[in-house]
């Protein structure tokens, strides 16, 4: 069963092809303010971006386990990832799973901590969470990786707001 549905697809930047979708990928983490190897997907197929609400969504070939070799997790990205991105984080997250001890519990929030600390946040549906250093998810990049999204328009994955300024 498919997640995206036809009617938000009419409403979103749509991408095909692994190499634009990597790009896009890499920039929706970025713009969101989250460690750009959270995300490692392989095969993209499509992704697309809601900008109204923030929905996004990426489909791969198959399903890929990965593992965070700092941290000695195993986490399980499916054909299918859908989620609502904003400012330092993403939320209501379908379609990635960790594994704790002997069961594999899907991921619902990664956000990053207030005030920050370097620290990501990743909740469970059931109820769990755990901390781990945002380093642990970053990965150095290349001088030719360092391309924004190259669609037929550049891609604004999220509004930039204005500084607040507080009065003393």
């Amino acid at each position: 069963m498919a997640l995206v549905a036809d009617e938000l697809k009419a409403k979103a930047e749509v991408y095909y092809d692994d190499e634009i979708c990597q790009q896009c990928t890499r920039l929706l983490l970025k713009e969101a303010g989250l460690p750009n190897g959270l995300l490692p997907l392989k095969d993209i197929m499509e992704c697309g971006y809601v900008e109204e609400t923030g929905y996004v969504w990426l489909k791969q070939k198959k399903r890929i386990d990965h593992v965070f070799q700092s941290l000695g997790r195993v986490v399980s990205y499916g054909t299918e990832i859908t989620a609502f991105a904003g400012k330092g984080r993403i939320k209501k997250v379908k379609g990635i799973k960790t594994r704790e001890l002997m069961v594999w519990l899907p991921v619902e929030e990664i956000s990053l901590d207030e005030p920050a600390t370097g620290k990501l946040i990743c909740k469970s549906i059931a109820g769990f969470s755990k901390i781990f250093p945002a380093s642990a998810f970053h990965i150095p990049e290349k001088e030719n990786e360092k391309a924004n999204c190259a669609g037929p328009k550049p891609v604004v994955l999220m509004e930039r707001a204005a500084p607040v300024v507080k009065n003393n």
